[in-house]
């Protein structure tokens, strides 16, 4: 099982989600999307197994600060566009195991993912 964490690496939760695999001895990947690269393709993935509402991170400083006119009126279009030019709009952590997508962190439910 090869798990694959996407983020971008200064971000306080990917930092906290990151010891707890260390400190449990899990082996991952890390992939920052910004200075890694976000592909389209991979983004089309991740919006089609969570959607795009549940993936672009509205709650941050990058969404927030965009004009008003960028953030009214999105679907899953405009929403793919925004992340693909500013990939830290993308929530996270967001964790691939075995062909499946985890968004954010908290400790029990990666316990649950790793410890069936």
């Amino acid at each position: 099982m090869q798990a694959v964490m996407y983020g971008i690496k200064n971000c306080d939760t990917i930092k906290k989600a990151r010891k707890w695999l260390e400190e449990a001895g899990i082996a991952y990947r890390f992939h920052d999307v910004r200075s890694d690269g976000l592909d389209a393709e991979q983004l089309e993935r991740w919006l089609d197994a969570l959607g795009w509402e549940a993936l672009l991170n509205t709650r941050g400083t990058t969404f927030r600060a965009l004009p008003d006119a960028q953030k009214q009126d999105l679907d899953k279009e405009r929403a793919k566009a925004l992340m693909l030019a500013q990939p830290a709009m993308i929530k996270r952590p967001l964790l691939e195991l075995d062909g499946h997508y985890h968004l954010g962190f908290k400790a029990d439910h990666y316990q649950s993912l790793f410890h069936r």
